[in-house]
């Protein structure tokens, strides 16, 4: 197995409460799927990772959880985000719905706007988002 110190490190979320959820439910293997927007990438000046790219999964404290690999990634308007989507995040929502309403949230939070650098960012159908997939190949607690 590589050194997890030359993985690309996998966050989800900013630290906090939330992240620490999220890292949970992967770690439980609830959550196999996440959405970020397509234009954090671009704002970071970051392509899109590649099927089969191992990052190491890092906790609120900045420590390395797991390693991951991603299986599947699709960029498509936010309209078009699927339940079984939606379910495989693993963060209890039972309809697109529901999965929207608490992605948008934090899409237009403070934290996010902040980082894209537009105060008034707001998401729509069209909005490509990047949904990925992937599996813990190694926990590292």
């Amino acid at each position: 197995m590589a050194n997890t110190e030359q993985l690309k490190p996998y966050l989800l979320a900013f630290p906090g409460p939330l992240r620490d959820r999220l890292v949970a439910a992967v770690l439980s293997g609830e959550k196999t799927s996440t959405t970020g927007l397509l234009v954090e990438y671009e704002a970071e000046g970051e392509e899109l990772p590649p099927v089969g790219e191992r990052s190491a999964l890092i906790d609120s404290d900045g420590r390395e959880v797991a390693v991951l690999e991603l299986t599947e990634v699709r960029v498509l308007p936010l309209g078009e985000v699927d339940l079984r989507h939606a379910l495989d995040e693993g963060e209890g929502h039972r309809s697109v719905a529901e999965w929207r309403a608490d992605h948008e949230a934090f899409w237009h939070g403070d934290e996010m706007r902040e980082a894209l650098g537009d105060p008034d960012f707001t998401v729509d159908d069209t909005t490509l988002v990047v949904a990925e997939r992937f599996r813990v190949v190694r926990d590292l607690r």
